[in-house]
C-alpha cells in the first residue's frame, strides 16, 4: 500500500545488540517499503550512553571480562558505531527533549522493549509514551513490556499515555495484557520487524570450512552447555559464539558486527540461543534452533513460539536427548511457517488501518 507522508521511528536503535539493530533496521525500511519517508529518531543521552558501552564490555556480570575479551567487545562496539552511521535518522536531540525531535505525519513506537519499566537504563522514558512528539498521528508497532509481568500492571499515568495512542500493536502476549488491562483495547499482536521484512535482515552466509552451528547468548545453564557439547561431538559440529562469551564452544566471534551476526546466522546448520532474536534469525533462515530463555528474556521467548506454536523449540533439563537431537536436526514444521505467514498478513493489515 503505497503512502506518502513523514514517518517517525521511535525505537532503541542505539543499542549494541544484534536484535536491537535489526529490528530497528528492518521496520524503518519496511515503512519506507510502503511509500513513506521513514527515519529513526535519532534520540541522545551521555547517561543512557555511558550505561549501554559499560554493558556491551561487561556483559557477564557479576564475572568480568577478560583483558582479551575486552578488546574484542570494544572492537564489537566499533563495529555498531559503524552500522549506526548507514542507518536512516534524524537530526540528534535530547532523550529527555521529545519536542526537540521535529514535527512528523506519524511517530512509530517499537518494537523492542520500549514499554519496559524494569529495563536497566530506559524504563520509564516519557518519550516512549508518546510524551512532547510533534505528530498527527500517534502509533505502535510490535511494542514489549519485556520483562514487565501481566500480573505487575501498568500505574494509571503510563495507562493514560497509552490511551493517547491512535492505534497499538504488541508483540507478545504479555503486552497484550499489560495493554488491555491498563486501557481496556486489546492490542493488535503483530510480528518483529525482522520476521515481518524477513529480506532486509537475510544476508549470503558466511563461509566456512567445516559444518557450525552458532551459539547466541550468554550465561546459558550447564544442563544446556552438557547436551550442545554431547550433539557437537557425535555429529562433528563445529560450535561458534556468537557476539558474547562462552568458552566451551570450539571458536569465539565475539567482535562481529550486525552484517557479520546476520551472515553466520544464514550459514548456520542450527542454532542455540536464549536471546529473543536468536530464535528470530534462525526463523528468517529456516535453521534448526532451541532456546531457553534466561529470567530477563522469558517472556519474549515464551509468547513468541506459542503464538507461533513452535514451543518445542524450548528445552529444560529434563528435555530428552533423543528429542535434542531432532530439534537440532530439523528446522520448524510447515505449520509454523504457516503461522509466520497468516501474522505477516495480520501485521501488514494493521499498518495498513493504522496508517492510513
Amino acid at each position: 500500500m503505497a503512502q506518502s507522508g513523514s514517518i517517525g521511528v521511535l525505537t532503541f536503535h542505539r543499542c549494541i545488540n544484534y536484535g536491537s539493530y535489526w529490528q530497528a533496521r528492518c521496520l524503518v525500511e519496511g515503512l519506507q517499503q510502503r511509500g513513506v519517508q521513514a527515519e529513526l529518531l535519532d534520540h541522545d543521552s551521555p547517561e543512557v550512553n555511558l550505561a549501554e558501552w559499560r554493558c556491551s564490555l561487561q556483559p557477564g556480570l557479576p564475572e568480568r571480562s577478560s583483558r582479551p575479551e575486552l578488546k574484542k567487545y570494544k572492537r564489537k562496539a566499533r563495529r555498531f558505531f559503524d552500522a549506526w552511521d548507514h542507518l536512516p535518522r534524524s537530526r540528534a536531540f535530547p532523550l529527555e527533549s521529545p519536542e526537540a525531535a521535529g514535527s512528523y505525519d506519524a511517530v512509530v513506537v517499537g518494537s523492542d522493549e520500549v514499554w519496559n519499566f524494569r529495563h536497566p537504563w530506559y524504563r520509564a522514558k516519557p518519550i516512549f509514551f508518546g510524551s512532547g512528539l510533534q505528530t498527527e498521528r500517534l502509533v505502535s508497532y510490535a511494542a514489549s513490556f519485556g520483562n514487565h509481568d501481566a500480573d505487575d500492571g501498568v500505574h494509571p499515568h503510563w495507562a493514560e499515555r497509552l490511551r493517547r495512542f491512535d492505534a497499538i500493536s504488541v508483540r507478545d502476549a504479555n503486552s497484550r495484557s499489560l495493554v488491555k488491562g491498563a486501557t481496556g483495547l486489546d492490542p493488535a499482536v503483530v510480528l518483529d520487524p525482522c520476521l515481518q521484512w524477513p529480506d532486509f535482515a537475510r544476508a549470503e552466509p558466511m563461509p566456512a570450512e567445516h559444518p557450525y552451528a552458532v551459539v547466541y547468548g550468554h550465561g546459558l545453564p550447564w544442563w544446556l552447555v552438557q547436551q550442545v557439547r554431547r550433539w557437537a561431538d557425535e555429529t562433528g559440529t563445529r560450535l561458534i559464539s556468537l557476539g558474547y562469551s562462552n568458552e566451551w564452544t570450539h571458536e569465539q566471534r565475539i567482535d562481529e558486527g550486525p552484517m557479520e551476526f546476520a551472515r553466520w546466522m544464514a550459514g548456520a546448520n542450527a542454532v542455540v540461543t536464549n536471546f529473543f532474536h536468536g530464535c528470530v534469525f534462525a526463523l528468517l533462515n529456516g535453521k534448526p534452533f532451541v532456546a531457553s530463555p534466561s529470567d530477563y528474556r522469558f517472556n519474549k521467548i515464551r509468547d513468541l513460539t506459542a503464538k507461533l506454536h513452535a514451543t518445542d523449540r524450548v528445552v529444560t533439563d529434563g528435555t530428552q536427548s533423543a528429542e535434542f537431537d531432532r530439534l537440532m536436526a530439523e528446522p520448524v514444521s510447515e505449520a509454523v511457517e504457516a503461522n509466520i505467514r497468516s501474522y505477516r498478513a495480520r501485521s501488514q493489515d494493521y499498518l495498513d488501518a493504522a496508517l492510513s
